[in-house]
């Protein structure tokens, strides 16, 4: 018997499609530009696998640990988070890895971050993902994260009109725990954090429901489990680090997600006619750059395309790819306006729960944990808005959706 769930013809097309588009894809990263960005997309296409059989969702776990107390992705967050440090910090100390120079994802702890977070976070409940949960629901078919992902990046573009003055609010310098601290005694920290907030999410759940919830039983074993799905969060979130560490390797830093999305937008800007490259955000070197340059360069670019088609193929050897086009009138409005709030906040916070949360704190930033701890207060927030746009959805206990 096959091991790909083929319940319809369709299932069967999209797999080709998918296996197509990331020949085509990694052939293309190759000739263009070189190995290595072959190499990036193929990660992205792995992080696409992994984020999609696990349902390895940041907006899901953070709204049932919100809504119900369960902190079963918060914890397999923290053993992600405790196993990037492990890897991270001593490279970073170093300044190198594998003979290449690398660098972390160290930004200004600031005003900016704290509020661009917060809207973020709000943007997560009602556009219904984050950065990555949005891209591998859109590779998986979700018609109504298309919509959302559209508007995260114009979000992102109306936030490049005026960022100086959001980055001009007060802020400290970039700190770095790893440079300020020494690689040993960072990590101590950074795994102290980690024990409590894990230790804090089972006492929670324990306090409201008597015990810890279980994975899940998968019907399939051994290699259908590999191809169908689902994966154990915390298989998914080990998987996800070490894809994080080889692209630090590869890119000469760690994983982000969004500054892409500001440059789909205002390349596509600029073919309507709009003048991007004469706003000051845009003529920075790096963005102008990336701006003038094919997205065939864009190493985040060329990731997102990834984790889409991988999603793809995920859900199509699971037999899931399912493409709904009816969409609720407060669902749509719910995902253009997280959408816009996703994006502009992104670029406030120096990136999103990949760039800023996840790269962040693995890099020893300090403003990692700024971002997380103002953008669980704008889930906070933003869960309480679901009601207002989401009527049917019940009030009973809440599962991981990865989205």
């Amino acid at each position: 018997m096959s091991v790909i769930a083929a319940p319809a013809n369709r299932s069967n097309t999209s797999i080709w499609v998918a296996f197509t588009l990331l020949i085509v894809g990694t052939l293309g990263a190759y000739y263009v530009v070189g190995l290595t960005q072959a190499l990036l997309f193929l990660i992205g296409g792995a992080l696409g696998m992994t984020l999609y059989h696990a349902s390895f969702g940041f907006t899901s776990s953070w709204r049932v640990f919100i809504t119900e107390r369960r902190g079963r992705g918060l914890r397999a967050q923290m053993i992600m988070l405790a196993l990037a440090v492990l890897l991270f910090f001593p490279a970073l100390g170093a300044g190198e890895l594998f003979g290449n120079p690398v660098k972390g994802n160290v930004s200004p702890v600031s005003m900016s971050v704290m509020i661009g977070a917060f809207i973020f976070g709000i943007g997560m409940q009602l556009g219904g993902g984050c950065a990555s949960g949005t891209l591998y629901t859109v590779g998986s078919g979700s018609m109504r994260m298309i919509v959302t992902l559209v508007f995260f990046c114009t979000g992102s573009l109306i936030a490049t009109t005026h960022l100086d003055w959001w980055f001009n609010l007060p802020h400290l310098a970039p700190i770095s725990v790893v440079q300020s601290l020494g690689v040993a005694p960072a990590l101590v920290i950074n795994f102290i954090l980690f024990a409590l907030i894990a230790f804090a999410t089972i006492y929670f759940e324990k306090k409201r429901h008597g015990s810890l919830e279980v994975e899940p039983k998968s019907q399939h074993q051994g290699w259908k489990r590999f191809i169908r799905g689902p994966w154990p969060l915390v298989w998914a979130g080990i998987l996800l680090t070490l894809l994080n560490f080889a692209t630090l390797s590869l890119a000469g830093r760690p994983w982000g997600v969004t500054s892409a999305l500001a440059v789909w937008a205002a390349k596509t800007a600029s073919f309507a006619g709009i003048d991007v490259a004469s706003w000051s955000y845009w003529q920075q070197p790096a963005n102008a750059k990336a701006l003038s340059e094919s997205l065939w360069f864009d190493i985040t670019s060329m990731m997102n395309f990834g984790i889409m088609l991988g999603a793809l193929l995920a859900a199509s050897l699971a037999g899931k790819f399912a493409p709904n086009f009816n969409i609720p009138k407060r669902s749509l409005i719910a995902a253009i306006l997280g959408g816009l709030l996703l994006g502009y906040g992104a670029r406030l916070a120096y990136g999103c729960n990949i760039g800023a949360y996840f790269s962040g704190i693995a890099s020893g930033s300090v403003h990692g944990w700024l971002w997380l701890v103002s953008a669980f207060i704008g889930n906070s927030i933003g869960v309480k808005f679901r009601s207002v746009f989401f009527p049917d959805e019940r009030p009973a206990p809440e599962k991981l959706t990865g989205c």
